[in-house]
């Protein structure tokens, strides 16, 4: 999160990176590539912390993926501001919007993997991104945003790389494996869902954001999907974090899965409202309440959720003591 504040401040509209642009300071890559080192650790070594400390619950495992939802949105907008969304080597809004789809996607394979065989199978290419990114932002310090720009071999462009890494993943890696998780559950006789309707119904929500967002995106009159990117990006991602930590809860209370979630129907709205040029002008504006409004609900849920499961397992949520130990 301080990445993504600290880059937001330096280059909200992501065209800091571009030629004729003021760059971000060098030290603010510095600083995003070692907090980003440190953040990827700490989130690789807190179950091991409470698993030492006996204090491993479900609530640890809410706050771990749950907060790892909402950072996927954060991950895409820090690292497109190496690239920047300006000039022809930059990266279009558009593609990025696929790239955020396809990375929301990812964690949402894991996770309805999980909510069908019981087991989070994390893959690999997490680490790998994680680290690379550390990497791509100290690169960036020293030798600047320009080293992006500069071609490849056969004129190829670091931002082809970029996307062709993330594309390939997910259709060569990510897809196949989830699929043959569940694949090898269902001959084990393990799965926990039996007919397809089931199995896929934590998919409905995240589909339906993602083809309500893309309409509105698409077909905007006042465009705001590109003139208001940022904030288009945090909403598509908050949202998507409030489905999957109820995905989430539901994996760990082996409950059904809520099919739609609360969240979509005023989306739904608000894209049949602007897409037939009905809001006007007020478009932008409509954007920034249900921004606000998606944010403080999802801040709400979490709290909730957090309580309540801190007086059913009868411990502190900040702490390793008790409330009734001494």
């Amino acid at each position: 999160m301080l990445n993504y504040l600290l880059l937001a401040y330096f280059d909200f509209d992501f065209s800091a990176s571009a030629p004729d642009q003021k760059h971000i300071p060098a030290w603010i890559w510095v600083a995003t590539g070692i907090l980003n080192f440190t953040a990827y650790t700490l989130d690789g070594v807190d179950g091991k912390q409470a698993r030492r400390t006996v204090s491993s619950t479900p609530l640890g495992e809410l706050f771990d993926h749950g907060l790892d939802s909402w950072a996927c949105c954060l991950f895409v907008a820090t690292v497109y501001s190496v690239f920047s969304r300006a000039g022809n080597k930059g990266v279009p809004p558009g593609v990025l919007l696929v790239l955020l789809y396809i990375v929301l996607a990812t964690f949402t394979l894991s996770h309805v993997e999980k909510y069908n065989t019981g087991v989070l199978f994390l893959p690999w290419g997490y680490d790998v991104s994680q680290l690379t990114i550390s990497v791509v932002f100290i690169t960036t310090a020293y030798l600047g945003v320009e080293t992006w720009h500069k071609a490849l071999p056969f004129g190829i462009l670091y931002r082809d790389v970029f996307i062709t890494m993330i594309v390939g993943c997910f259709t060569l890696f990510t897809v196949p494996q989830s699929l043959h998780n569940i694949y090898v559950a269902s001959c084990a006789g393990t799965l926990k869902h039996g007919s397809v309707l089931e199995a896929t119904r934590p998919l409905v929500s995240p589909v339906m954001l993602i083809a309500l967002s893309s309409v509105w995106f698409l077909l905007s009159p006042e465009d705001v999907g590109r003139t208001h990117l940022r904030l288009f990006l945090w909403t598509v991602g908050t949202v998507f974090s409030n489905i999957a930590c109820q995905l989430i809860v539901s994996q760990m209370s082996s409950t059904r899965c809520q099919m739609l979630n609360m969240l979509l129907p005023p989306l739904a709205l608000i894209t049949l409202l602007s897409c037939n040029g009905w809001l006007g002008r007020a478009e932008p504006a409509t954007l920034v309440v249900y921004a606000m409004i998606v944010t403080v609900q999802h801040l709400h849920y979490g709290i909730c959720v957090v309580w309540q499961l801190s007086r059913h397992f009868n411990i502190r949520t900040f702490s390793l003591q008790k409330p009734n130990s001494r």
